[in-house]
């Protein structure tokens, strides 16, 4: 890939090796939107760690808001470029775009997330809809057929990914984890943030993965008649499993380490929900 989608290719190689490998198993010709997608989703999920400030935050993601509708230029950014001609091939909605940035403006903020339906929005406007564009991009009419697919994948995905990331989180003063799971759990907002762990720290992740699970279980059973031409853009999803699993166990330490698995077996898993789906 030249040009263009060079950076595109590079940051999502760096930036989010799951949706790398998965782009990798869709067809050549669909890359480079593949591409364009994940790196605009990596530049404003990103944002947080770039400033001091949240005002400063909420003018970087207005600027994407107005380059996506048309109202800014580009002025010479490869993803931002490489976004529109994506957007414009393959008539992408840019409410879909518009409603990931303003659910990003939580990022920028330590304000708690209030409810578990607060999450599932988050969710369902930043991961699943990363999703259902990807699946546009892939074959528009099988993708517009499975929305709910993409709603629970997604949200098994996302939570997966805050869980994971809850060291990063934590240090920041952050709180994804919905505060009437956290009341249930037998804590709060600011207790979890602050002890890092305990008891009720516990029992509060361990709801959170049976959510994603929930979720998780969801799609797999629609999932078993999905087309072909979509799996590409599930496969990010298809590691969720594999990621609870590991902050199931005795062993984990969700709260002070960032638990990964190696690549073969990221290539084995994804290799066997490309060619076999989900049966």
């Amino acid at each position: 890939m030249a040009g263009i989608a060079e950076e595109t290719v590079r940051i999502v190689r760096e930036g989010d090796r799951d949706r790398y490998l998965s782009v990798l198993f869709a067809p050549e010709a669909k890359r480079p939107g593949l591409f364009a997608l994940y790196a605009f989703n990596i530049e404003i999920a990103r944002v947080r760690d770039l400033i001091h400030e949240p005002m400063p935050g909420e003018i970087r993601l207005q600027w994407w808001r107005d380059t996506i509708l048309g109202e800014a230029p580009a002025v010479c950014n490869p993803v931002a470029e490489a976004l529109i001609a994506t957007t414009r091939e393959y008539e992408l909605p840019p409410a879909a775009f518009d409603n990931m940035i303003e659910a990003r403006l939580f990022d920028l903020y330590d304000d708690p997330m209030p409810s578990r339906t607060d999450l599932e929005g988050y969710c369902g406007e930043t991961a699943s809809a990363l999703i259902q564009l990807a699946g546009l991009v892939l074959d528009r009419d099988a993708a517009l057929a499975t929305a709910d697919l993409a709603g629970h994948a997604g949200c098994a995905q996302a939570i997966a990914g805050l869980l994971r990331s809850l060291p990063i989180h934590l240090a920041r003063g952050q709180c994804y984890v919905p505060r009437d799971v956290l009341s249930a759990a037998g804590t709060s907002p600011e207790e979890f943030v602050a002890e890092k762990g305990g008891a009720a720290g516990k029992r509060a992740v361990a709801a959170m993965v049976a959510l994603a699970r929930e979720h998780l279980a969801q799609f797999e059973e629609g999932a078993r008649d999905m087309p072909v031409a979509l799996r590409p853009a599930y496969l990010p999803a298809a590691m969720a499993n594999a990621y609870l699993s590991l902050l199931s166990t005795t062993s984990a330490d969700p709260f002070r380490h960032i638990h990964g698995i190696s690549p073969l077996r990221r290539h084995l898993i994804m290799a066997r929900r490309a060619f076999f789906g989900w049966r």
